[in-house]
């Protein structure tokens, strides 16, 4: 681990590439900032009960896109493969446009259903792609450096989108924001072409140069969670913690049901909680994870995290009345879900990302896609459709937080096991 004191600083000429990262990430949280109340308020208004069909319609999807993009990533340089992804979804953005902005076109059950998988999709992959990219262009030492303050320009993005929304969604609608999206994700397109350009700089070291299709099949991916034991843990440490997310997804979803009764509420709710989670993680990013991270490693860290979020399901375990306001008006349900997405994103993420630094190439670009795709996707459908069996049974919110709790517990131990991991890229 890197222990100097200088260790969270930015070095003699990183700040180019990292400027450009920055815009990158944000564009790239942005654009999805921008439609995500959008896509929450759907699943507000129908409850948690539905999610699995949501979940599993997205999984579905997730599991034919990933071999794609192995076959993809196998044939095509870096250079081309990033571009050729985010024009895809930027493309998709401009075809929902005519259906937002039209009524009749398509009933507003098969359009909601239909964006809701389709943004689930969207996020899983362009922002793998970025957390691909940035770990192809700098080393294990870099990462755990810079990835933090890489992490909170994506942070800013997210923080920013919500304002967005909020802001335009009453004056102009919701078609708009897809045009809004689409530009925002053109924008991170270009970065991504000028950090590949500056990457294969032939003053680069050997391993950022390197542009080079990764060759092998359109199943590599798939293949690696089981066969290599690091992709193996990341891909159970990602399932615990989808398992504490979906969780408190889910009990968030079913407030927002039982509260609201107007999209336009559901939607600047959802918005509400993406600020105080966005928030709460550019604290922790600026002002824990930066200094902390390469001074204890990322498994210390996601051992902190998981600690972190085992309290705060404890608090919602113990509550009498989980949706009275405790906070600025909102439920200890909704406190506990914006605490542990803030965990999630200013610790955990850039802990676990920077650990990909250390694996060859072909794993970065397939094992690590498969895992923040199909697998995290895998772990929402099965997390819901076991909180509807534990409702059949009887289980209500304590014990879904305790089911969380325990998701952490495990998630812990991961943390420490990483944390003596040392990579062979």
């Amino acid at each position: 681990m890197d222990s100097r004191p200088d260790g969270g600083r930015v070095q003699q000429g990183e700040w180019p590439a990292l400027f450009v990262s920055f815009a990158y990430f944000f564009c790239v949280l942005t654009a999805y900032y921008v439609i995500r109340p959008v896509r929450d308020q759907l699943s507000g208004a129908v409850g948690s009960t539905q999610l699995p069909w949501f979940y599993g319609a997205t999984f579905i999807a997730t599991l034919l896109l990933t071999p794609l993009f192995a076959g993809l990533v196998a044939r095509y340089p870096r250079r081309i493969m990033v571009p050729v992804v985010y024009g895809f979804f930027i493309a998709c953005l401009i075809a929902f446009v005519p259906f937002f902005a039209s009524d009749g076109l398509i009933s507003p059950r098969a359009l909601g259903v239909a964006f809701y998988v389709w943004v689930s999709v969207f996020n899983l992959f362009v922002v793998s792609v970025f957390w691909i990219f940035m770990s192809d262009v700098w080393d294990p030492g870099q990462a755990r450096r810079l990835f933090p303050l890489i992490a909170f320009a994506g942070t800013a993005g997210a923080l920013a989108g919500p304002l967005l929304t909020t802001s335009l969604v009453e004056v102009i609608g919701v078609a708009p924001l897809l045009v809004v999206s689409a530009v925002l994700l053109a924008l991170a397109t270009v970065c991504s072409i000028v950090l590949g350009r500056w990457a294969r700089d032939p003053a680069q070291p050997p391993h950022r140069a390197n542009d080079a299709p990764i060759g092998g099949g359109m199943l590599d991916g798939i293949r690696q969670i089981f066969a290599s034991p690091f992709m193996r843990t990341m891909a159970i440490l990602l399932l615990l913690a989808d398992g504490i997310g979906t969780v408190n997804y889910a009990l968030l979803a079913d407030y927002s049901n039982a509260t609201f009764t107007t999209a336009e509420a559901r939607t600047v709710f959802a918005a509400r909680v993406d600020l105080f989670a966005n928030v709460l993680t550019i604290v922790l990013q600026l002002g824990v994870t930066w200094w902390l991270l390469p001074r204890v490693g990322p498994g210390r860290l996601i051992l902190i995290w998981a600690a972190i979020g085992m309290l705060s399901l404890g608090a919602v375990m113990l509550a009498r009345d989980p949706y009275a306001p405790v906070l600025a008006g909102l439920p200890i349900v909704a406190v506990a879900a914006f605490i542990s997405r803030g965990l999630a994103y200013g610790m955990a993420e850039p802990a676990r990302h920077s650990l990909f630094t250390q694996v060859p190439r072909e794993e970065r670009f397939k094992g690590q896609n498969a895992v923040d795709t199909a697998v995290w996707r895998f772990g929402d459908l099965v997390v819901a459709l076991l909180m509807n069996a534990g409702r059949a049974a009887g289980v209500g919110i304590a014990g879904f937080a305790a089911l969380g709790a325990g998701a952490a517990a495990v998630a812990a131990g991961l943390g420490w096991r990483l944390s003596r991991y040392r990579g062979r890229a």
